[in-house]
């Protein structure tokens, strides 16, 4: 679900959004009627939203380098999202399902008060998928689509087409309360690829120290070396991936097998289940992210963790599957990323 979530007491914002949607407007974005429409009637997901009185209205600060400012001399709530390009940039311009890595600062639509900002200061930049026909802050993407890479975009966001009729009041946002959306595009990236079915390139063998991997009926068979049971963090990857490079907080596709070195007992396994599993690197234990970020997709990686990087801090799992000492193997073939 996406969700906006509250920073310190700063109220500084984080978007984590699986889906969602100044100067003069812009022309080729608005269409030849835009004036006529402005913005009072909501346009058809995916196409490019008009301006309006209400954002036409807003005084933008254009320095990029810092957090946008406004200033507008009476609440604002339009029917539907107004849309207004601040500073016009040179880039490509942003189509659905695009992937668009931004800063942004988020205002209340009644008061003026700036509720947070997120990407300047040296705080890192968000990214937002457009998905056009998200019920979930619609006006975030309607206000994005059509913006060139390099401008400064503002959305006057009705609170229909955000947080719904009641608003947010953990971002001092009542009933019916519009926010502003003030945007900073940095960077545009296509969709990524559909997610492998499978792997069907030739495995190497493991390095030395690692146990073997094998295949039977698609899911993995382990077979440990002898000896001690290692202490040592090592990752290995026995079919190199052709596709995008997995970046930290990637949402990946994976298909993955887990066994216990201490007991050599799997203690959890999509391959068994037969789907694969979708989830951010940031979300796993410090051990499995750390064996997939920077590597391709398409790769089969065997990832050996000791318990300090696995289940030990947390003294084991549950259910007893893994112990506080033990050490665990994943065999894990890198199908996407989302």
């Amino acid at each position: 679900m996406p969700r906006l979530v509250p920073i310190a007491a700063s109220a500084a914002l984080t978007l984590i959004l699986a889906g969602c949607a100044a100067g003069e407007a812009d022309p080729a974005a608005l269409g030849e009627d835009a004036e006529a429409q402005g913005g009072s009637e909501p346009m058809a997901p995916g196409e490019c939203q008009p301006s309006g009185p209400d954002v036409e209205s807003l005084e933008v600060s254009t320095d990029l380098d810092a957090p946008p400012e406004i200033t507008f001399s009476s609440a604002l709530n339009p029917d539907s999202t107004e849309r207004m390009v601040v500073v016009e940039g040179a880039g490509e311009q942003v189509k659905a399902q695009d992937r668009v890595t931004l800063s942004y600062a988020y205002f209340n639509g009644e008061t003026g008060e700036k509720i947070g900002h997120i990407g300047y200061e040296d705080e890192a930049p968000d990214m937002i998928p457009i998905e056009p026909e998200t019920p979930y802050l619609v006006g975030l993407v309607h206000t994005l689509m059509c913006s060139s890479n390099g401008s400064r975009v503002a959305g006057v966001i009705p609170a229909e087409e955000a947080f719904g009729a009641e608003g947010a009041p953990e971002f001092g946002l009542g009933p019916d309360v519009s926010i502003i959306f003030i945007a900073d595009i940095l960077d545009i990236q296509p969709p990524p690829p559909p997610p492998l079915e499978e792997l069907v390139a030739p495995q190497q063998p493991a390095p030395e120290g690692f146990p073997t991997v094998e295949f039977s009926g698609g899911t993995p068979v382990v077979e440990f070396p002898e000896g001690e049971i290692p202490d040592a963090y090592q990752v290995a990857a026995v079919i190199d991936g052709e596709g995008d490079m997995v970046y930290d907080g990637a949402t990946v596709v994976v298909q993955y097998h887990g066994v216990n070195w201490n007991t050599g007992e799997t203690f959890d396994s999509s391959f068994e289940r037969g789907e694969p599993a979708t989830f951010p690197t940031n979300g796993v234990i410090p051990g499995f992210r750390d064996g997939l970020v920077g590597q391709n997709v398409g790769s089969r990686v065997l990832i050996t963790i000791p318990p300090a990087l696995g289940y030990g801090p947390q003294g084991g799992t549950q259910d007893g599957a893994i112990g506080a000492e033990d050490t665990i193997f994943f065999v894990v073939d890198i199908l996407g990323m989302q």
